[in-house]
């Protein structure tokens, strides 16, 4: 388990950097944060570290954005799914199988979506900008 703590967005966004550098292919982050923690900041990050050129922005209203480059970043925002039913019917598992990096916010709602080998993103709140950042690799990563 690594720690960061960060004093602002920009900072948030250089961990999720760092972080995705060396991610695998077809690697799964579950995410866990209060609205407003950070999370997208974070995916902002990972497709910096991922070597993507794009606009990365939160998947509230649409569920699902891809940032595809190089490396593919499929970046999910689960706030309004009510259970893990509802993502594989958005097609869950064809994203898996396609092989990307897939960030999952909101990962409370869908967590049996998961098999135990996701990598878990907790951004805590510890003021207005300063945050609290625990990553923890799954069993199998």
């Amino acid at each position: 388990m690594k720690e960061y703590i960060t004093k602002n967005e920009h900072e948030t966004e250089l961990v999720g950097e760092g972080f995705a550098a060396a991610l695998p292919k077809g690697a799964v982050i579950a995410m866990y944060g209060d609205l407003g923690a950070g999370k997208t900041a974070f995916v902002r990050g990972m497709a910096k570290g991922m070597g993507l050129d794009c606009r990365v922005s939160s998947p509230t209203f649409t569920i699902v954005n891809e940032y595809l480059g190089e490396r593919e970043l499929i970046h999910f925002d689960m706030y309004r799914l009510s259970d893990a039913d509802e993502l594989f019917d958005i097609g869950w598992e064809d994203y898996l199988n396609r092989g990307a990096v897939c960030a999952v916010e909101w990962s409370e709602n869908v967590e049996d979506a998961f098999f135990g080998d996701e990598y878990v993103v907790r951004i805590e709140k510890l003021g207005d900008s300063e945050r609290k950042i625990t990553i923890e690799e799954g069993k199998e990563c």
